[in-house]
């Protein structure tokens, strides 16, 4: 058995001593980078390549009737229409996280939302990506008047929206019918914050750390040469 934890379960920032740092792939939306660093001082060098994310916001909209917005979108990489919650890329420079989240679901979406609160923070793929993701639950919900809604193109233009009851999304989740680990987190989020009346959530301007935007730097820091 592991040892006893006393302490809260909490991630920690852990910077290790990076000796070198390369893009060797500059894309449109994101790049790959070559990091070389050590895990301590006495360390051997390991190398290991990684997407450089801008970072991403994404919105699980719930009516008053508790049922949440789910949108029915195609992914080219797993060749699927999958049901995901509208989100977007944080590539605004200085744009407000919440801000971002609702412009996103105005544009995803065509509804607003008056009440904020976050829902979870994640990493999406650590192992091969710096993607930070923040949820927000997202109530009050409005439309958009027809005249102010934004154009939608490419991927986008299919999108397909529908009010799903909460604990029917919970159940699309546990049985293997949702895949869109946004999605899939956020339903089972805002399911047990559901237990507190969603009390227990953090307001829309809490503090996100591990977004790269609040380093200074990306991840690792500044390289450090031996």
């Amino acid at each position: 058995m592991g040892a006893s934890q006393d302490a809260p379960v909490s991630d920690r920032q852990s910077p290790r001593r990076l000796l070198e740092s390369a893009t060797v792939f500059t894309g449109k939306i994101w790049d790959v980078v070559r990091e070389t660093f050590r895990l301590d001082e006495d360390g051997e060098p390991i190398t290991r390549e990684y997407i450089r994310h801008p970072g991403a916001v994404a919105i699980l909209a719930m009516d008053e009737q508790e049922r949440v917005l789910l949108l029915r979108q195609y992914r080219h990489p797993v060749r699927m229409d999958l049901w995901e919650i509208p989100a977007g890329l944080l590539d605004v420079d200085g744009e407000d996280f919440a801000a971002g989240a609702a412009r996103e679901l105005a544009e995803e979406a065509d509804v607003t939302a008056s009440t904020w609160h976050v829902l979870s923070d994640l990493f999406l793929s650590p192992g091969s990506s710096s993607e930070a993701l923040r949820i927000y639950l997202a109530q009050g919900i409005a439309d958009v008047p027809h005249d102010q809604r934004h154009t939608r193109t490419h991927e986008e233009a299919e999108i397909e929206l529908a009010w799903v009851p909460l604990q029917d999304a919970v159940e699309a989740v546990l049985e293997g019918r949702i895949h869109s680990p946004s999605a899939a987190a956020a339903v089972l989020a805002a399911s047990a914050a559901k237990l507190s009346g969603y009390r227990s959530l953090r307001p829309a301007d809490a503090p996100w750390p591990e977004h790269h935007s609040q380093h200074g730097t990306w991840p690792l820091g500044p390289v450090l040469q031996d």
